[in-house]
């Protein structure tokens, strides 16, 4: 946990933003894989853990913003339950680290709620993500289940959106330790894809990895031969010399701050000429990018200059042609890069995404696209200071998309598809780091890893 005085600070800040009613922060519970009692790992709410650190399974809070009033309902395990787990601190220990006051068991709850509610009190809550905890709202506030989703309080999401998108600098010693340990598992992959192994092999090595760093992933593994499909995840497939791997791979610490980062590279000791080639390209894409971010740029404007340097260099290859801003305005660009530029980054890798990509990533002037690629954009507006995201262009030779747009004859002004037809088979290219914004434009999070083709080589063959 960090200190008590970052979670009330923060929860200060919150209530003067919200200003009135009764805030609910449902944590999460453990939840089975195949039966009841073999569960998944825990993974704690990432807001619950935001305001409160309290990394446990089965608790509730609730403020009273005009009372200041914060009350955690909860119950202590009992000897019984310490058979199965061992000691257990008493929930007003962890109540006093995050600086609540008041400690109620779970049974009090729902009555507390809806005695205060019935004063007249708004109950706010956030966009519950887990089916669950849209029943027990439900429950608690008596709005029918369908409804809960829809009902959630958007000024409550956009104080919680507006907090959580600055990183502070405890969070930022946490977002570089979990980037560290992301290029550990990248470091580990290139050197570990030899001739004959399997993806699983390598995916799992790398997850000892970030289990070994004192977390675990922050999202499955995507290791694959197979990198023009955008999430393909490790299989039992064989890696050949000759193969491009994909790996896009991130670590969570401890305190769950996650990273996420991607690196292609060949089972050979070498790129051959034609995958140099790609490479280069979306390294060149990747680089043109980066340095574009700085604090008041849109990020969909630096997304589509990625694309029109992806595009440059197509034309450049014959798989391209035209007018480059042309082709980007017309999506020509997507038959190879199908998917957005990259995403906020922290407490969720996708950070807050359950909270909606309008809300999250874009403003009331700006509204996310609903056209082919751009729809995938998850972050367009303006950054700031203190916002870190994804940087993550690539290539990717989708066959069957080829094959589909060649029939309709889609973007004939932009597409050589007699050329593009040599690369149904080359698989995808992806390159990806995280960043921090900062007053005087951008910041590398975590030291620095190969990155271009002959870096990548030397770190192979080293």
């Amino acid at each position: 946990m960090f200190s008590k005085q970052t979670y009330t600070e923060r929860r200060k800040v919150l209530k003067e933003s919200v200003g009135e009613g009764l805030l609910l922060f449902p944590g999460n519970k453990e939840m089975g894989m195949n039966y009841k009692d073999n569960w998944y790992p825990f993974r704690q709410d990432s807001t619950f853990l935001y305001y409160f650190g309290i990394d446990l399974p089965d608790l509730y809070v609730v403020i009273d913003v005009e009372k200041d009033r914060e009350i955690l309902f909860g119950d202590d395990l009992t000897p019984e339950d310490m058979v199965w787990v061992g000691a257990a601190a008493p929930l007003k220990e962890y109540a006093e680290k995050c600086g609540i006051a008041e400690v109620r068991p779970m049974a009090a709850l729902l009555s507390w709620l809806q005695t205060e509610a019935a004063t007249g009190k708004d109950v706010h809550y956030l966009p519950p993500y887990r089916g669950n905890v849209s029943i027990e709202i439900s429950n608690i506030t008596g709005i029918p289940v369908n409804d809960v989703a829809l009902k959630s309080s958007v000024r409550f999401t956009k104080a919680v959106i507006a907090q959580r998108a600055i990183k502070t600098q405890e969070e930022l010693k946490e977002i570089h330790k979990a980037v560290n340990i992301t290029a550990a598992m990248h470091t580990h992959a290139i050197r570990a894809s030899v001739q004959g192994r399997t993806e699983k092999e390598i995916a799992g090595e790398l997850q000892a990895i970030a289990i070994g760093g004192g977390g675990n992933i922050s999202f499955p593994i995507i290791l694959t031969r197979n990198g023009q499909y955008l999430h393909n995840h490790a299989t039992t497939a064989t890696i050949n010399k000759g193969d491009l791997v994909l790996c896009d791979c991130g670590a969570e610490t401890e305190m769950h701050y996650a990273g996420d980062m991607t690196r292609t590279f060949p089972v050979s000791e070498r790129f051959s000429g034609l995958q140099r080639e790609v490479y280069d390209i979306v390294l060149n894409s990747h680089e043109t990018a980066v340095a574009a971010l700085k604090p008041g740029i849109r990020f969909k404007d630096v997304h589509l200059m990625a694309c029109a340097a992806l595009v440059e260099g197509l034309k450049g290859m014959g798989l391209m042609k035209g007018n480059t801003q042309e082709a980007v305005d017309a999506g020509a660009h997507t038959l190879f890069f199908q998917c957005g530029l990259g995403h906020f980054m922290g407490l969720d890798v996708h950070d807050m995404e359950n909270f909606g990509e309008q809300l999250v990533g874009y403003t009331d002037d700006l509204k996310k696209s609903t056209e082919f690629g751009l729809k995938s954009l998850r972050l367009g507006k303006e950054l700031q200071v203190g916002n870190v995201l994804t940087v993550e262009p690539g290539l990717y030779f989708n066959p069957f998309l080829i094959d589909a747009w060649k029939a309709q004859g889609k973007y004939t002004d932009f597409v050589n598809y007699e050329a593009v037809e040599k690369f149904k088979d080359f698989g995808g290219i992806r390159v990806e780091e995280d960043f921090v914004i900062t007053e005087k434009g951008k910041q590398l999070l975590g030291d620095p890893l190969a990155k271009t083709a002959t870096a990548i080589e030397d770190l192979k063959n080293s």
